[in-house]
């Protein structure tokens, strides 16, 4: 368990002087773990020994050890600790935020290295798109979706032993592609490693990082998280840019057959909307596979 928890848990149950100490820990974690235990004991109005008591209630070795536990949670930033109520924003601030991030993104992939990178995918035999947590494996799992109606073999994993079963079954020259929105996902990089050394190419979709450092074509991305810590990431709308600039490069070099794919999946969806009508089914432009 993370330090905070356990003072927040053990809140009550601590002696008064120690009840103390805690209580201003949550309050200014900040000064907490950069304060000496002089300064730490003077605010809280405790004596040194009621701190090492405390620190050794919660389990650490000591009071250095206690304050480097508050260093890494002060790390992560004072907007997920802070007790005051966070206040509500607008509607528009979700359509805000997307605008924001893709305007930040725009013009930052190559257009040479994603016709490379196209070019890769529809020379292999098996693409394979590996992506973990929520954004990246949901976005695997769309890119599989672009990419079997082009006609390109693909498995989309996020499982971390499937991604490296999968890995070591490559073939070279074969292809996967790697989603990561911190560009630091040891799973990830793992399965890149393997299928890098079975003659695999390497497309990441990432932010400069180790592994974008490991691709043979990388298709960047920059994110930009604020204080509002209630909103999901805007960043993965930037990976969903990056994944049909690739899968649309994708459709063009090889549209021969993706456009036959492609009137079959019309036809069929059609003739499914249609399939109590006595008339053809029409045109109506709706979003080709929803």
């Amino acid at each position: 368990m993370d330090i905070i928890s356990k003072i927040k848990e053990g809140l009550g149950h601590f002696s008064p002087a120690e009840d103390k100490v805690a209580k201003l820990i949550l309050a200014e974690l900040n000064f907490a773990a950069s304060a000496s235990i002089n300064e730490l004991a003077d605010k809280a109005q405790v004596s040194h020994a009621s701190i090492t008591r405390l620190a050794k209630s919660l389990g650490c070795d000591n009071v250095r050890d206690l304050k480097f536990r508050l260093t890494q949670s002060a790390a992560i930033g004072e907007r997920f600790t802070n007790p005051e109520i966070v206040e509500k924003k607008q509607l528009s601030h979700v359509y805000t935020s997307i605008q924001e991030i893709l305007e930040l993104n725009a013009g930052l992939i190559d257009e040479v290295v994603v016709e490379q990178a196209s070019s890769a995918v529809c020379n292999a035999r098996h693409c394979l798109i590996f992506g973990v947590g929520g954004g990246s494996s949901m976005l695997a799992q769309e890119c599989q979706n672009r990419f079997f109606r082009l006609d390109v073999l693909a498995n989309a994993h996020s499982d971390p032993m499937m991604m490296r079963m999968a890995a070591s079954t490559v073939n070279k020259d074969d292809v996967v592609i790697c989603l990561s929105l911190s560009g630091v996902s040891p799973d990830v990089m793992d399965g890149a490693k393997i299928a890098k050394e079975y003659g695999a190419h390497i497309i990441t979709v990432c932010p400069d990082s180790e592994l974008s450092q490991l691709a043979d074509f990388h298709l960047p991305i920059k994110t930009q998280e604020s204080d509002y810590i209630f909103k999901p990431s805007a960043a993965r709308y930037v990976m969903m840019a990056a994944l049909d600039i690739l899968s649309s490069e994708v459709a063009m070099r090889n549209q021969r057959r993706s456009k036959e794919k492609l009137r079959r999946l019309k036809i069929q969806l059609d003739l499914h909307r249609d399939k109590n009508s006595d008339m053809p089914p029409a045109d109506k432009r709706f979003p080709l596979g929803d």
